[in-house]
């Protein structure tokens, strides 16, 4: 087995509780130095999988390569690996530096040697005046941060972060995000996230792998999972707000719902050519095409507005299109409302086909 490019390869993971499959066949390579994420609502299993690598869960059946190594059988403390976790679990008696080398001195570390990791990890985390304070004195933010640090002065390959923002206000989850792309450009390790919140996973991954029931329904970059969703599934998880559905036929490249005809011209359709049948088309509320460009769409139709939503930077409209309900994103400047008709257009070459029945991408 070839192992040499990949940190992390899971084969064949399956993980029952009982008669209870939480996770089933699941395999998975990360690259050197990628930051992956696992993305997936609540119970999907995304936190579990992250538990299997970490050796926190004893696996039903498969195996866990780390750094080209079985480590299927091996504690955690033997995987090599640094784990943060959504709880800080800070040592509340000790100091920050305390709380950064304790697991250093009980592993038996040269003090030199963790002088030096821990002035490291306070460098690279911008720590070095909290360093005295104990957790008690610290924001969340900086909490976490320590907690981030503790991982970081391991010295390992691999870093597992298990939703380390969720506990969070959003403006310090956006601060630490921000702060987390940047450790990873500058320490180049791989990285295991998982979230729940999308836009952590759009920003934050170079692969993002949705979850669903233990298995995951596809893995790609930010790009193409938001612009090419492999189903009905992913197309609706990612985005806010969701994906517009129109349920009608396909016929000879030309999809039909009520009155409306679409020409689905320059659409890339996955075997090369279009098949006839029940389809669902997903247009993005960003991709409904709005003001003085409607006239280049392919396809231009009118809606009556029912709601304006101002959010500020963006508009969202909500109207009728073919017996449908859709969203509309507009400028925040957009000068609408209620009752109004609008002029839009539509291009296929940014909406997404799927099967009815299977829900798969065409």
């Amino acid at each position: 087995m070839n192992t040499s490019k990949y940190s992390v390869q899971i084969r064949d993971l399956d993980l029952h509780f009982g008669e209870i499959k939480v996770l089933q066949g699941l395999n998975l390579d990360v690259g050197e130095g990628e930051f992956l994420v696992l993305l997936g609502s609540s119970g999907c299993g995304k936190s579990t999988l992250l538990n299997c690598i970490a050796g926190l869960l004893e696996i039903t059946d498969g195996q866990i390569f780390i750094e080209g190594e079985n480590v299927t059988w091996k504690e955690p403390s033997e995987r090599g690996i640094g784990m943060v976790f959504q709880s800080y679990a800070l040592y509340p008696q000790m100091t920050v530096e305390g709380n950064l080398s304790f697991g250093l001195k009980n592993a038996r570390v040269a003090k030199d040697e963790i002088k030096r990791r821990v002035a490291r990890a306070a460098d690279v985390l911008q720590i070095e005046p909290l360093l005295k304070r104990k957790p008690g004195a610290l924001s969340g933010g900086q909490r976490q941060r320590v907690a981030i640090g503790r991982a970081l002065v391991r010295d390992v390959d691999v870093f597992l972060f298990d939703e380390p923002l969720s506990n969070l206000d959003a403006k310090l989850r956006a601060d630490l995000r921000v702060e987390l792309k940047r450790l990873h450009q500058q320490l180049k390790n791989t990285m295991i996230y998982v979230t729940h919140d999308q836009v952590e996973a759009m920003t934050l991954a170079d692969r993002i792998a949705i979850m669903k029931d233990g298995k995951i329904m596809q893995l790609g970059t930010p790009d193409e999972i938001y612009n090419r969703p492999q189903n009905r599934y992913v197309a609706d998880f990612i985005g806010s707000p969701s994906m517009n559905f129109l349920e009608g036929t396909l016929e000879n490249a030309e999809f039909s719902v009520g009155s409306l005809k679409l020409p689905m011209t320059g659409y890339n359709f996955l075997n090369g050519s279009a098949s006839n049948g029940d389809t669902t088309i997903g247009i993005r509320p960003e991709h409904v095409i709005t003001g003085e460009l409607v006239g280049r769409a392919s396809v231009q139709t009118s809606v009556r507005i029912n709601l304006v939503e101002p959010m500020g930077s963006d508009t969202l409209i909500y109207a009728d299109l073919a017996g449908n309900q859709i969203r509309i994103r507009m400028d925040g400047h957009a000068k609408v409302r209620t009752g109004d008709d609008l002029a839009i257009g539509i291009d296929a070459v940014r909406a997404s086909l799927f099967d009815k029945k299977t829900e798969i991408r065409l």
